[in-house]
């Protein structure tokens, strides 16, 4: 959804952006492009191979920081920026993440039962599968993954990891765990439900995604622009919520006279979603949801009411 991204961050050519999910450069390079030089970009991504696709672009206007986006504010004060016109995120996993087997995030390959964005981690999803109680694991399964039969396969998990075979390292040894319990015609969205409440534990991506909003919300400018692109739920839901209400719960706070107090308001009634053409050729983009927010121009003090003269 690179057009729809770029046209709803309504760039402006000598601003400064932020790019919280560098991957491949994709975005990254669509907006070095609308810049002129004195416009200025700041990208984020924790992972080394992001980093290494990053020094390919050797533009001066680029800064790149290999760090998870929920250290957005303090990395662009380190980097002598407090407030910015515009930032992108493209959550999820990276096309080179899901095409790398021994990375762990694809179903359609054996590879080590892995899962971190950032290397550096020290938790991995074989550490979830193999340690975790038979209750914690179910109640993750169903927060992160909404999966309908939550308990049973992680009933099947501990099952399997106490057998002969133990522990479950890899990610053919974690499908054949869970085997009997995927619906026949439905095992591949299943199997990605499993995946994704892993990574989102592994990752801390839900913790880590409502510290970026906030502080989005903190260093945009009056009247710049957010745009996110989730592929779940329970993002979009985080999304949609914050910049609807400023609040992650979407409850509307209002002031003494019925106006709104949110620090953004949205600016498509509803999610953008990806077009027929780019479906054809981006068949990972269908779960897609893009929404675009921008900051008020007046920030209300929301604890501020009107003193009676009385």
């Amino acid at each position: 959804m690179l057009d729809e991204a770029i046209e709803g961050l309504a760039i402006r050519p000598e601003g400064t952006y932020v790019d919280v999910t560098f991957g491949g450069g994709g975005h990254s390079r669509a907006i070095l492009s609308a810049l002129r030089a004195e416009g200025r970009l700041l990208a984020f991504d924790q992972d080394e191979d992001a980093k290494a696709e990053s020094e390919k672009l050797e533009d001066g206007r680029l800064t790149f920081i290999n760090e998870n986006f929920r250290y957005l504010k303090n990395f662009l004060r380190l980097h002598g920026v407090r407030k910015v016109d515009g930032i992108l995120a493209d959550l999820g996993v990276s096309s080179h993440q899901f095409d790398v087997a021994e990375r762990g995030f694809s179903t359609r390959f054996d590879g080590a039962l892995d899962l971190r964005m950032d290397q550096r981690g020290e938790v991995t999803a074989a550490d979830l599968v193999n340690n975790l109680d038979e209750n914690e694991l179910g109640r993750l399964l169903k927060l992160y993954g909404e999966l309908p039969n939550a308990k049973q396969m992680a009933r099947a998990i501990v099952k399997c990891r106490q057998g002969a075979d133990a522990p479950i390292r890899t990610t053919g040894e974690l499908k054949a765990a869970v085997q009997r319990h995927l619906p026949r015609g439905m095992e591949n969205k299943y199997l990605a439900m499993l995946f994704q409440a892993l990574r989102i534990e592994v990752n801390g991506e839900l913790e880590a995604l409502r510290a970026m909003l906030q502080q989005a919300c903190e260093v945009l400018v009056p009247g710049g622009r957010l745009v996110v692109i989730s592929y779940h739920s329970l993002e979009d839901r985080l999304v949609k919520n914050f910049m609807k209400s400023g609040n992650f719960e979407g409850e509307m706070e209002k002031d003494f006279y019925g106006n709104v107090l949110s620090p953004m308001k949205m600016v498509s009634r509803g999610a953008v979603q990806a077009s027929e053409a780019e479906l054809a050729v981006n068949n990972r983009a269908r779960s897609a949801r893009l929404r675009v927010g921008e900051k008020v121009e007046v920030e209300h003090d929301i604890k501020a009411v009107p003193q009676s003269n009385q």
